[in-house]
């Protein structure tokens, strides 16, 4: 495909998208109708269609065509060239549309911070003087950070290793045994250091979160919410007691055992109905359900899709995760509760209504992280039983 017959794909997808479709499936809708379209063609319309998700708004949240000829502005690109007619490329800017587009856009701030106007209150409230810059960090792609599996690898030889295919990381200082893809990272998957489980996908902020976590020497740690097991690896590879993984959702852990042997380590995964029978544990790990408002620039289209009653129900799921999770941990114990969100509601918030029904449970330490260039958006609080 040409890149003027990429912009046509990507036009055609935020079309669906804009009449209801979710950007997921507009996409596998349109690779199936277009067999003709490579892997690198297809991961080009997906980085158009997503790159227009995260900054919809601050592009004039038109059509398709009206969103991607803002995007090609705004990233310097030859607009005659793409917009040409030619080989499947759309067609030539219009004088009408040449005139709109060198108007500039009537903004408000929720519009030009690219968020829906029924949240920026709350954002603005949750984040204080860091509101503006953590959305705006939210408008560009985030950074591929990888995870060194202390059992396989040193972190230079890691390094050495990824360079190996191509991969050229370099040490992320905030984390330890964390690193910053800086040169393809679409070849993490298929590069040797990834396929021996020297190292593993996991954002800067959600490892930081993990050697956060006070752990006993030999203590029994559960991953609560464990969805693909990315903590509970984590764990694993830094500490030598037993670690479980429980999800209410088991399907979302059915590659945790080959990524646990891949990384060479043992996790035990339990059902529900396994849980009170194997505690009680020294660590109980809840990622709890959330807005995922610190990780919208990896799923802008969440963004959009929030609405305050699924915050409310987000927030009622948070409640019930914190209260049945406590049950499980042993004396002296701690209670992580984390979240990958930015909102006070679902982070501070579900903190405080938690200690408000259990009063005999306090908070020991918390750290809220915001989207920006060293990582996602995260929270975490400790509590223990007092």
């Amino acid at each position: 495909m040409t890149p003027g017959a990429r912009i046509a794909a990507a036009i055609a997808v935020l079309d669906d998208i804009r009449d209801g479709a979710a950007a997921e499936k507009a996409l596998t809708t349109w690779a199936r109708g277009s067999r003709f379209a490579g892997s690198k063609d297809r991961a080009a319309v997906r980085d158009h269609v997503f790159d227009v998700l995260r900054a919809k708004r601050s592009l004039g949240d038109g059509s398709g065509r009206s969103l991607m000829q803002r995007l090609a502005l705004r990233e310097g690109w030859p607009l005659d060239q793409l917009f040409s007619g030619e080989g499947h490329a759309p067609e030539p800017v219009t004088d009408e549309e040449a005139t709109a587009l060198a108007a500039p856009l009537a903004l408000t701030e929720a519009a030009r911070c690219d968020l829906p106007d029924w949240l920026w209150p709350l954002w603005q409230d949750s984040l204080g003087d860091q509101a503006e810059a953590a959305a705006i960090a939210q408008q560009g792609r985030a950074d591929v950070f990888l995870r060194v599996n202390g059992r396989k690898g040193a972190v230079d030889e890691a390094i050495a290793l990824l360079a190996q295919d191509g991969v050229i990381a370099v040490r992320n200082d905030h984390v330890p045994g964390c690193l910053r893809v800086l040169e393809n990272p679409r070849r993490v998957k298929t590069a040797t250091a990834y396929l021996n489980g020297v190292v593993e996908l996991q954002d800067a902020s959600s490892q930081f979160a993990v050697t956060a976590v006070p752990v006993p020497a030999g203590g029994r740690i559960l991953d609560y919410c464990a969805g693909g097991g990315g903590k509970a690896l984590a764990f694993a590879d830094q500490h030598e007691g037993p670690v479980f993984a429980h999800d209410i959702a088991p399907v979302r852990m059915r590659d945790l055992p080959v990524r646990a042997a891949r990384a060479g380590v043992d996790i035990t995964v339990l059902a529900t109905a396994s849980l009170r029978t194997t505690a009680p544990f020294d660590v109980v790990f809840c990622d709890a359900p959330c807005s995922g408002s610190g990780t919208w620039r990896r799923t802008p289209d969440a963004k959009w899709q929030l609405d305050q009653t699924r915050l409310a129900a987000l927030m009622d799921a948070q409640d019930s995760v914190l209260a049945e999770a406590s049950t499980l941990v042993g004396p002296g114990g701690v209670l992580a509760y984390a979240t990958c969100s930015v909102l006070a509601s679902e982070n501070a918030g579900a903190v405080a209504r938690f200690i408000a029904t259990h009063r005999q449970w306090q908070q020991i330490e918390a750290h809220q992280l915001v989207p920006g260039p060293d990582g996602d958006g995260f929270f975490l609080s400790l509590l223990r039983r007092t």
